[in-house]
């Protein structure tokens, strides 16, 4: 099932299913009038809802409407909980070498993760304000669940039962900002403006084989300024699956439904020392800085630039016959103000 936020004069948006094409929707009031809704009655929901999406999809439905991405929201236009992981440790590990750091042996072990901004996500085809490209601005693509409620102290093996959907992210970061916040002890904040997410969400069995409960082992693309810029697998290299990454989550408190956790950036271990640009014929790289980090290990010195006003992303993925899973997320930078 593949469900998105309209945009209305509402903060919350309203809830529509998407069909399998992302090419119809229908509004869906009498089941529920938000995504929120949606989440916080799911087990009464859901099914009401699956009935909606085989309709559509098989053509019965006459109250439906073209779907358009630009006039979405993020699914949850804004949550409860956002919360974001670095399950792959290959970038953590380029990270701390960049800067001539050995990484500590816990980081294999014990996920690390921050809380994000939660209350105001920006739609997937809107424009990503900052007011300086000083400030470092870089993107960063990673996959996300949505839970349900999940427990204080919850296992992973039943954090596993709370995945309701499943997305895409670009974790906006401005890397300038980063050292002297992370300096201070008490992590990010100014640092990490507002998220964005793909114009829909999918249930787990919508990826099929492709979900294994964890992670999704598809490719995830990443287009800078049109260019072919990654396509890391996000099945590779994911030291903690998403129900390791909620049970984290969740060891000292309860998680209320429509939490959203993040994978943090998508990264591949690329067999040489340095990586593999997608020009070199690798599998590129999912945010700017990963490159920096390559070219500081390499050169001493970075030579890719971070974002500047009127740069382009997009990220997308695609199933195995290459048909767009959850839309695009398409943006420019612009100058705040």
């Amino acid at each position: 099932m593949k469900l998105a936020t309209l945009k209305n004069d509402s903060r919350d948006g309203l809830l529509v299913v998407v069909n399998k094409a992302l090419s119809k929707c229908v509004a869906v009031p009498e089941v529920a009038q938000t995504m929120q809704e949606a989440l916080d009655n799911w087990r009464h929901v859901e099914p009401q809802l699956n009935e909606v999406y085989l309709a559509l999809n098989n053509g019965e439905l006459t109250s439906e409407m073209p779907f358009e991405p630009t006039l979405c929201e993020s699914p949850l236009p804004r949550a409860y909980q956002w919360a974001d992981g670095s399950a792959y440790v290959n970038h953590v590990e380029l990270v701390r070498k960049a800067r001539g750091a050995e990484m500590p042996p816990s980081f294999w072990t014990d996920p690390l993760m921050y809380q994000g901004g939660s209350d105001t996500f920006i739609g997937p085809c809107d424009d990503i304000p900052v007011a300086s490209e000083e400030w470092g601005i870089d993107f960063e693509g990673e996959v996300a669940v949505v839970t349900g409620d999940v427990p204080m102290g919850v296992s992973a093996e039943d954090a596993a039962q709370s995945i309701r959907l499943v997305m895409l992210v670009n974790d906006v970061s401005l890397r300038g900002l980063i050292p002297n916040e992370l300096a201070k002890g008490f992590g990010f904040f100014q640092s990490k403006p507002s998220s964005v997410f793909s114009p829909v969400a999918v249930t787990p069995d919508e990826l099929g084989e492709d979900w294994d409960g964890g992670k999704v082992s598809l490719p995830l693309l990443s287009f800078y300024n049109d260019q072919p810029f990654g396509c890391p697998n996000a099945g590779v290299d994911m030291t903690f699956e998403f129900p390791q990454l909620i049970a984290h989550a969740a060891k000292t408190r309860p998680l209320s439904a429509g939490a959203i956790i993040g994978s943090g950036t998508v990264s591949n271990k690329q067999g040489t020392d340095y990586g593999t640009a997608i020009a070199e014929g690798g599998v590129g790289y999912s945010c700017i800085a990963e490159v920096r980090m390559i070219e500081t290990i390499r050169d001493g010195s970075p030579s890719t630039s971070f974002m500047k006003f009127g740069d382009r992303i997009k990220l997308e993925m695609k199933d195995a016959q290459g048909n767009s899973i959850f839309g695009a997320i398409d943006q420019q930078v612009v100058m705040y103000g």
